[in-house]
């Protein structure tokens, strides 16, 4: 059970943070060229909401691998880099709510200031949740092979 837990804890990852990185550094700018920047928007204001449920999968496998690991090997670095990505998440999903607004043209009172600001505040939040979740894998894999305590 625990080679598959741990499968499912990779491909867990590779799925949601691989996605992500390859959307933003390949998806992104291929479909802008291609398509024009407010396209490419409206394509990135699809995708988002399916990036925001593997996410929150992903979470789930990261937490039930977290419970069921017996070693105490970066416990805590481990639960704290999760809920950097989990409050993320609930940053991301909450501010993907108001960015779809200004791309569906319902926001009221909207700016193109007002959506670029928050467009900077969501990518920065993105980045810090990567940053977090490259800390994981490298915790992750540690604690993984960390030898088991011999208990008394």
């Amino acid at each position: 059970m625990s080679l598959f837990r741990r499968f499912l804890v990779i491909q867990a990852l590779l799925f949601w943070q691989g996605g992500f990185l390859f959307y933003a550094a390949v998806v992104i700018p291929v479909g802008t060229r291609v398509l024009g920047s407010w396209a490419q928007g409206t394509v990135t204001r699809h995708v988002t909401d399916w990036m925001n449920l593997i996410g929150a999968i992903a979470l789930a496998v990261l937490a039930w691998d977290q419970l069921a690991d017996a070693s105490k090997s970066g416990r805590k670095l481990r639960w704290g880099l999760w809920v950097v990505m989990a409050v993320g998440l609930v940053a991301l999903t909450l501010l993907h709510v108001t960015l779809a607004a200004y791309v569906d043209g319902t926001a009221d009172g909207s700016s193109f200031a007002d959506f670029y600001l928050r467009h900077r505040i969501y990518l920065s939040v993105a980045s810090i949740q990567w940053a977090a979740s490259l800390g994981y894998v490298a915790t992750t894999l540690r604690a993984w092979t960390a030898k088991p305590h011999a208990f008394p």
